[in-house]
């Protein structure tokens, strides 16, 4: 008797060794590989209701999927005014929900050989995959407002967005950078930032509809507070060409609870911005 117990036993942990993985209602999910041969897991939301007038559903691109997809698809679909809209997270085929190698070189720029400890400085190979791969494949899936493409990301995420809107700004109309990075390597950043303000002044660029909102916690280093509003204060020169920039500041937020904290505010802001 004890014998068939323990049998038993083990075949009941076993089988919820082998359980089937959660499945979110209103998502599908995909297998993609990069130029290079990178995977990547990437998790939809569904759009629904009828197409906008536009003739196509506003699409925002999440970085982090496997940590944050859950809460911002849960959130787009907790309110009506949010469902009609593409969220498209982009993961890797992990069981961890941050994958700290993977993310440490899509998100990051070139390190010398000495501190290249975890390999790092990918970030153009990744906006690649993003631009040549992904949104093709979001293209002809569904039907795309091509003027309404937004990117969402977190930390190295947030400076990720900074980046990709200094080097590449007609890829997203609009970037949420949340509790972004911009210390990383000595404020690497900043002369990305001179040329693109250097290609703004000179009228090399159209910001007329581009966006950049920079959300933090009043719980992180004080650096991380000061940095993202100085950038933000000096976007405010930018306005001028059309660019919008904004800074919040959640209040008892830390660095890694903002963004579980905001899902609801980022997809309003992004679903409810108007081109016309």
């Amino acid at each position: 008797m004890r014998t068939l117990i323990t049998w038993l036993s083990s075949l009941l942990l076993a089988t919820l060794a082998h359980a089937a993985p959660v499945t979110l209602d209103g998502t599908e999910q995909w297998s993609m590989k990069s130029a290079e041969g990178r995977e990547y897991r990437i998790m939809i939301s569904l759009p629904e209701g009828d197409v906008p007038w536009t003739g196509g559903y506003p699409v925002i691109y999440l970085l982090d999927g496997n940590a944050y997809f859950p809460a911002f698809h849960a959130a787009k679909r907790a309110q009506d005014r949010l469902r009609g809209a593409i969220l498209v997270a982009i993961g890797y085929p992990s069981d961890t929900p941050l994958d700290f190698e993977r993310r440490a070189f899509d998100l990051s720029p070139p390190q010398p050989a000495e501190r290249n400890t975890p390999p790092q400085g990918g970030q153009d190979l990744f906006l690649n995959f993003i631009e040549q791969r992904l949104m093709p494949k979001v293209n002809a899936r569904f039907k795309v407002d091509q003027d309404q493409r937004s990117l969402v990301g977190h930390s190295f995420g947030g400076m990720f967005g900074v980046y990709a809107l200094f080097t590449r700004p007609q890829l997203f109309q609009h970037v949420v950078a949340i509790s972004p990075s911009l210390w990383w390597r000595d404020r690497y950043l900043m002369a990305h930032e001179r040329a693109f303000t250097q290609r703004a002044h000179a009228g090399k660029l159209d910001l007329t509809h581009s966006s950049l909102t920079l959300l933090i916690g009043d719980r992180e280093m004080p650096q991380e507070i000061q940095d993202a509003r100085a950038l933000q204060l000096r976007f405010e020169a930018l306005s001028q060409y059309g660019l919008r920039s904004d800074f919040q500041v959640e209040a008892g937020e830390d660095h890694m609870s903002m963004p579980f904290r905001v899902p609801t505010r980022v997809l309003d802001e992004l679903i409810s911005t108007r081109r016309f």
